[in-house]
């Protein structure tokens, strides 16, 4: 069963999303014994892979329509699911001109079940900058046969 959604819909759900996530600014984590932002760069990611690739509609508009679940879970989380050192694409103006660089960065992944469904929340930390930021909220997904992936809001125990 796909998820179907009318334009309508969409638009009022990221409407929605904007107009709360300018609300944020910033959110006490346990985890860290510090604060987490939430910037644009993270409200971009929900809608954007990188800067010039979109996300699909339906991704979206599920990451869009939970991100009340966010903060929420950042501001509850004692323990971390996952951590990864990698690097993040960046996109800088530098001399004049726009350039990518690969940035030292530090992901860290919190998982929880709220309102009987599993999210995922990613916060991004680039090495030495001292700021950890929302990058994204992943709700979780049930795999088809087939190995694609759909959108699962039933009951997580039999996720």
């Amino acid at each position: 069963m796909a998820l179907e959604f009318t334009d309508t819909e969409f638009e009022r759900i990221l409407e929605r999303a904007q107009m709360y996530y300018r609300t944020i600014d910033r959110i006490h984590c346990p985890y860290f014994g510090g604060k987490v932002e939430f910037d644009q760069e993270g409200f971009q990611h929900l809608r954007r892979k990188s800067w010039n690739r979109g996300r699909r509609r339906n991704d979206q508009f599920m990451r869009l329509k939970h991100i009340s679940i966010a903060p929420r879970i950042l501001t509850l989380s004692n323990t971390l699911q996952g951590i990864w050192h990698g690097h993040d694409r960046v996109r800088r103006h530098r001399h004049g001109r726009w350039e990518e660089a690969f940035v030292p960065t530090i992901f860290y992944e919190f998982i929880a079940v709220i309102e009987n469904r599993r999210f995922k929340v990613i916060v991004k930390e680039p090495e030495g900058k001292g700021r950890r930021i929302f990058w994204s909220l992943i709700p979780f997904w049930q795999p088809t046969e087939r190995g694609s992936r759909i959108m699962h809001e039933g009951d997580p125990a039999k996720d």
